[in-house]
């Protein structure tokens, strides 16, 4: 497998430096994935955006037809930047689980796809328009929400968009309705649930058979 050839060096003018002393404190958090299933194959992304609190704006996973897994990771970071910035994100860190994104929007690899230039170039000028922007990659063991969604979508019946918004506080004694896949004997939520660990929980099972081509 031949290596992704390295640029000479990262893209001038993309990562603002933060103020000597900053941290990342009022900074918002964007989680990515994308994948597909043949690479080519049925493709699709997840996204989970977080606010400087920690707390969920948006989680949302939507297929996006045949595609690679490249082009899928690519549609990923462009979704996260565009609902960052329609809420308002002045500062901004995307983590992803690719390697090879990551290091083409730092500017360390060179983009020779022609599938990927023209979504990497659209990436960039997203970026660019945030007061702060930085994008790490980070192992797959971190990245399992939006990997959740990226898989979600792909199971979802026609490939729907499933889009979630953000977890409400669970409120002692008041019903509440989620989706849930079941796995190998194990409810699976589609959503956060928000509740403590040890809570006792009630569940009224209405159930959909699997779709069977």
């Amino acid at each position: 497998m031949s290596r992704p050839q390295k640029s000479a060096s990262p893209s001038a003018g993309l990562f603002s430096q933060p103020a000597a002393g900053a941290s990342a404190r009022g900074m918002a958090t964007a989680n990515i994935d994308g994948g597909a299933r043949g690479n080519p194959g049925p493709a699709a992304y997840g996204i989970v955006v977080r606010d400087a609190s920690g707390a969920t704006l948006v989680a949302a996973g939507k297929c996006i037809g045949r595609a690679t897994n490249n082009v899928a990771e690519y549609y990923g970071l462009i979704a996260a930047l565009d609902a960052a910035r329609e809420r308002g994100v002045g500062r901004l860190r995307v983590e992803s689980d690719s390697e090879l994104l990551v290091r083409q929007i730092e500017g360390h690899y060179r983009v020779k796809s022609p599938d990927l230039k023209p979504l990497h170039e659209r990436a960039l000028k997203l970026a660019r328009g945030f007061e702060h922007f930085e994008i790490a990659h980070v192992p797959r063991e971190k990245n399992r929400e939006a990997d959740r969604l990226v898989n979600a979508a792909l199971d979802g019946e026609n490939g729907e968009h499933r889009e979630q918004p953000p977890p409400r506080q669970a409120e002692q004694g008041v019903p509440r309705t989620i989706r849930a896949r079941y796995r190998r004997g194990v409810l699976v939520p589609q959503e956060s649930l928000d509740i403590p660990d040890g809570a006792e929980v009630t569940l009224t099972i209405k159930f959909t058979p699997p779709h069977r081509e």
